[in-house]
């Protein structure tokens, strides 16, 4: 099936197991935390909780500029992330267009060897990742706006008719860009994990599974998860989008 794949002759078993294990690592662990069982919510789950109390407590507070504040570093942590991929997949490039240079350090460290082309094949694997990252991230930065946009919409008035329906729309914006925000991150740690084929599939298939623990960890059993569980708001159903009663309809023709 693979025979006239150039790469081909050189991937054991061993490689495509360890690299699909990477990829449903990856995948798996993105899954089950923005959709973990009924009774061990993810850290990323339950923050909805808390970003949709912000939000009613937005409507109320005077005046809003710390609201301000805490989104505006939201969105320079996306920049920053973003920012950041761009370097590394520049650098990814110029690695892939001069492997003979990343052959020598493999050389010196007594690594695996193979052909230029498979060490292409090494490197666009974490590159991947990067790419989904930088994407994640940029999207996340625009959904942060769009919530900066909603947030400014709020009426002053607390007692305003619109005022809660504006702030449940910037707070379900707010947990959709979280959400992009924290995939972006998941990317970032498999491209760490994915660069160890560099030193072999079996370094790889250790990388992906400490990195899958670790993301575990931190979403289901982190110091920073019982503190969060100490005392959380109440959940609330997200409202359908649909125009307000109180909101007048389009003009008629």
């Amino acid at each position: 099936m693979f025979a006239n794949i150039p790469f081909a002759a050189e991937l054991t078993p061993l490689d495509l197991a360890a690299v699909l294990f990477l990829f449903v690592a990856w995948f798996g662990i993105g899954w089950i935390t923005e959709n973990p069982p009924a009774g061990k919510p993810s850290v990323s789950v339950l923050m909805k909780r808390y970003r949709r109390e912000w939000m009613q407590q937005f409507v109320t507070r005077d005046p809003r500029i710390f609201d301000g504040n805490i989104l505006a570093s939201l969105r320079e942590g996306t920049a920053f992330f973003a920012s950041a991929c761009m370097i590394a997949i520049g650098g990814a490039l110029a690695m892939i267009g001069n492997t003979d240079r990343l052959r020598g350090i493999v050389q010196e460290f007594e690594l695996e060897h193979g052909t230029a082309l498979l060490w292409e094949l090494k490197l666009l694997v974490p590159m991947f990742f990067i790419v989904n990252a930088f994407l994640k991230f940029v999207w996340s930065h625009r959904l942060f706006g769009y919530c900066a946009i909603m947030m400014a919409a709020v009426p002053n008035e607390s007692d305003h008719p619109m005022a809660r329906d504006r702030a449940r729309q910037a707070a379900e914006l707010n947990i959709t860009a979280a959400r992009s925000f924290n995939a972006g991150l998941r990317s970032v740690y498999f491209a760490l994990g994915g660069l160890a084929w560099l030193a072999g599939a079996w370094a790889l298939t250790v990388a992906a599974a400490v990195v899958l623990f670790v993301t575990w960890r931190r979403e289901f059993a982190s110091n920073s998860r019982r503190v969060i569980m100490r005392s959380l708001p109440a959940p609330q159903l997200p409202d359908p989008v649909v125009p307000p009663a109180s909101e007048p309809g389009p003009p008629q023709p």
